[in-house]
């Protein structure tokens, strides 16, 4: 088994087993009474908002490419943002599916640098509206944030600056595209020369290709294409404000109340928490997060429980949905080939 292979099955390893642990260490007595008034209709309508929310995430992508003067089909899009839940849940952080959407929209007729301009800028624009909301955690939660210990705060902090890095070098590349391509094409020629390939080369020439369709790109979102950059925007913001909604309608199914404000900032927090790359899907990161948050307002009784359900739904759910996107793209392939 390659190395490549060990860490992820590791990481399914490490969540199951986190999941296990926070399970058997939360149930009693008190579990039973919490599982009998269970309400399957919340469970139902918490998967329906995670497929709802792939649709938000999909138009998204559509609007960004009418932007651009493409029109691409919202099925299109929507298989885009299914096939690239399962590299997400692969690759380390929760991040890792944007080269399966560029992709797609390459093989729905756009060109490389337009598909990766609409891909960067679905970035971006979550970046906005997680470092917004994660500032607004930090002022309204900050007590109880602070008490879970300096390397929770830590790494809140550090993923809040990525975020703004990337905005920042996002911002640079579409301002000064030149001086940008000239400082890539150098870092990229030094690690041709240090590591010499056909390969390499071919991604060098490449991206030197590619580059200016994506600064053209850039340009146009932030010229004609501002009001495209707008719907993406509300897009975006509606895709979170979903993605965050879910958790509540668990607590709801297991007869609790759904403490909206509470849980949305524990998902900001874990969203930022997940964005360190240290296991795939942010496996166990998200776990561990999520029971330190909400042990804070969510029974100890019914807390693993919920933590079971909460991450059945938003990562192997994710998994199950990613594999049937990849199948379908793989399918797709085969009969053009033949």
């Amino acid at each position: 088994m390659d190395k490549r292979k060990l860490w992820v099955y590791g990481s399914f390893a490490f969540s199951a087993i986190v999941l296990v642990i926070i399970l058997f260490s939360t149930f009693n007595e008190e579990t039973f009474q919490y599982l009998k008034n269970f309400n399957s209709y919340f469970l139902c309508l918490a998967i329906g908002l995670r497929f709802l929310s792939f649709g938000l995430w999909a138009q998204r992508i559509k609007v960004l490419c009418l932007a651009l003067g493409h029109r691409v089909a919202f099925k299109t899009c929507y298989l885009a943002v299914i096939a690239n839940l399962l590299v997400a849940a692969i690759t380390p952080s929760s991040a890792g599916g944007e080269p399966i959407r560029i992709h797609e929209l390459y093989k729905s007729g756009m060109k490389v640098g337009d598909a990766t301009a609409v891909v960067i800028t679905e970035r971006f624009l979550d970046a906005i509206i997680l470092v917004i909301l994660a500032v607004a955690a930090l002022l309204l939660m900050w007590d109880v944030i602070a008490a879970l210990g300096d390397v929770f705060v830590a790494v809140i902090f550090f993923s809040i600056g990525l975020l703004l890095f990337f905005d920042l070098l996002l911002i640079l590349a579409g301002k000064y595209p030149v001086q940008v391509k000239i400082r890539l094409m150098n870092l990229l020629n030094w690690i041709f020369r240090k590591f010499p390939s056909q390969s390499v080369g071919r991604f060098i020439s490449r991206t030197d290709e590619e580059y200016d369709h994506f600064t053209s790109g850039l340009a146009s979102f932030a010229g004609c294409g501002k009001g495209g950059v707008f719907q993406g925007f509300i897009f975006s913001l509606l895709f979170w404000i979903t993605e965050f909604s879910i958790a509540s309608i668990i607590l709801m199914g297991l007869g609790l109340p759904p403490s909206l404000g509470n849980s949305m900032f524990a998902q900001i927090i874990i969203a930022l928490v997940s964005m360190v790359p240290l296991t795939p899907g942010a496996s166990g990161i998200a776990e561990i997060s999520a029971t330190s948050l909400y042990a804070l307002f969510v029974p100890t009784a019914i807390l693993g429980v919920f933590i079971l359900l909460w991450r059945l739904i938003m990562f192997y759910l994710n998994v199950l949905l990613g594999l049937i996107g990849t199948i379908l793209i793989v399918k797709r392939e085969v009969t053009s080939e033949k």
